[in-house]
Parts: structure tokens; C-alpha cells; sequence
């Protein structure tokens, strides 16, 4: 299977050539693939963020490459606009970005932009909603008057309107509370499953990333320091703690017992693999 998107040698220095100069990432090579949902961890001033920002042209790079379906993104300003509409970017706290007069409008604000006739438009709007929850009779709604969690997913649904490629989401569980979280994270999931297109979810969240994600991506000063599935990546809690990060509850959990002799295997992370070796610890006990 083909990436969906590549960054090669992907760099950025802000502030080149004065005494502020920072480089944020530094030479990375890294592929995404359709229906894979990636993780992208990182303690504050990784250079996650930045890197994410390149993927839709938002950034351009001081050197290296973005490419989305073999295309460099960057080779004329109408790739640059164009991929806007294959990968869709949704940032944190994105309901503070809802602007139209109706629930409609916004989620129909990115469709038009992309030329569609009245007929697509209005499809892809009620698809959208559909995705995340929001009924038609929220339609002539204010976004204003809504609840912190109607307005996340709406802002999510005025990006997957437009069918990305690639859907990328800044911390979208923020301020929520479990329940909100738990909605957001369903809806992201059924997105994907439904669509086939690859997610990528930046997110503090060690427990939701052990969770749903197939593969991790770990940045630390500026570079990929780590790259594999969640049990290769959470077998390494020194490494990780060692960059400012956490490990998943269960996994701290897991080596908590194991410190005080329990036989815990070393590759717990999620709380349904905690459970599984605890009753399997105290049928061994009941034996």
C-alpha cells in the first residue's frame, strides 16, 4: 500500500537568520498510510505541532518535502490550496472558530470552497453531521447556542465535509468532560472506519492513544525519537518518562504490581490487559 502522505528531510527553522532562530523539526522522514490511525505524542515544544501544521501547507518547510499522493505540496500555490481539501487540519479548542449564523452554514462553509454544487454540498453536510452526531433539527441552529461538546463536533464535521485524506486532530477531546470525551473519540473512530482514510490524533492522552491507536509517533526535540505500535512503544516507560511524558494508567498500574512481586507481563497498557493479568493472577493464587 501506497503513504497518503511523506515528509522527506522535513525541516523548519523559525526566525532564520536573526538571534531568535529556532529549529523546531529537523530531517523527518516519516510516511502515513490510509485507514491508519497514528498517534502523535509529544511533550510541549516537540515540534509536533509544527510538523503538523506542514502537512496542509499551512507551514512551508525551510527545507525538505511534503508530499500527499506522490505530490509535493509545496510545487505551486494551486497544490498548496488543493491539499487543503485532502488533508484536513481540525485545531484545538476548534469551536472557537465557528463563525457562521447556522449550524448549516459552517459545516457547509468548507464544501463550497471547494466549488460543489448545491446538491454535494447539501450531502455532504448531512453526512458530516451524521458522522458526529448532530441532527438536522440543530440545522438553523446558532452554533452559539450549543453545548462545548455540539460545538467541537460541529467544527470536526465542517472539516470531514470536505473528505480528507487524511484527517488530522490537535488534542480534540480538550475540556471535555468523560463523557464528551468518550463521544468525540467514537465519532473519530467511525470516521475512519466508514471512510478508510488515514487519522492522525495529536493528544496528551497516554491511555486514549494505548486505546485506539495502531501506531505511535513520539517527538522530542524536533526529531521522531520513537515510531512503532503502542506495546512497542510503552515497553520503553524510561525512555518516555525520561522526555517529559507519561505512560497509560494501566501501564503505571502494571509496574506498580510488578515492583511489590507480582508475575504482571511486560506488555500491559490498556485497562482490559490489567484486567485479563489480574484475574489470571488470582485464579493462579486460587490454584
Amino acid at each position: 500500500m501506497d503513504a497518503v502522505i511523506k515528509t522527506e528531510k522535513l525541516t523548519h527553522t523559525y526566525s532564520a537568520g536573526t538571534p531568535f532562530e529556532k529549529t523546531a523539526i529537523r530531517d523527518i522522514d516519516v510516511e502515513f498510510y490510509p485507514g491508519e490511525l497514528t498517534a502523535v505524542i509529544g511533550h510541549t515544544g516537540s515540534g509536533k505541532s509544527t510538523f503538523m501544521q506542514h502537512l496542509n501547507g499551512l507551514l512551508a518547510p525551510t527545507a525538505g518535502r511534503v508530499l500527499v499522493d506522490g505530490q509535493d505540496i509545496f510545487a505551486t500555490k494551486e497544490a498548496t490550496r488543493d491539499v487543503r481539501f485532502k488533508v484536513g487540519l481540525v485545531f484545538q479548542y476548534p469551536e472557537y472558530q465557528l463563525f457562521e449564523e447556522t449550524v448549516y452554514k459552517d459545516i457547509a462553509f468548507g464544501p463550497k470552497n471547494m466549488k460543489l454544487s448545491e446538491a454535494e454540498v447539501d450531502e455532504r453536510v448531512r453526512e458530516a453531521a451524521g458522522f458526529v452526531g448532530i441532527g438536522e433539527e440543530l440545522f438553523e441552529k446558532s452554533p452559539l447556542e450549543l453545548s462545548g461538546g455540539q460545538k467541537r463536533r460541529i467544527a470536526i464535521a465542517g472539516v470531514i465535509a470536505m473528505r480528507p485524506r487524511v484527517l488530522i486532530l490537535d488534542e480534540p477531546t480538550a475540556g471535555l468532560d468523560p463523557g464528551g470525551c468518550e463521544e468525540i473519540i467514537g465519532n473519530i473512530l467511525e470516521y475512519r472506519a466508514r471512510t478508510g482514510s488515514a487519522v492522525l490524533l495529536v493528544t496528551h492522552s497516554m491511555d486514549d492513544a494505548a486505546r485506539i491507536a495502531d501506531r505511535l509517533v513520539v517527538f522530542h526535540e524536533g526529531s521522531i525519537a520513537m515510531d512503532g505500535t503502542p506495546e512497542e512503544v510503552f515497553s520503553r516507560p524510561a525512555e518516555l518518562t525520561a522526555m517529559g511524558l507519561d505512560v497509560p494508567q494501566s501501564a503505571a498500574i502494571a509496574q506498580a504490581l510488578r515492583e511489590r512481586g507480582a508475575d504482571i507481563p511486560g506488555s500491559i497498557y490498556t485497562l482490559e490487559q490489567l484486567k485479563a493479568a489480574v484475574a489470571a493472577l488470582g485464579k493462579e493464587a486460587a490454584r
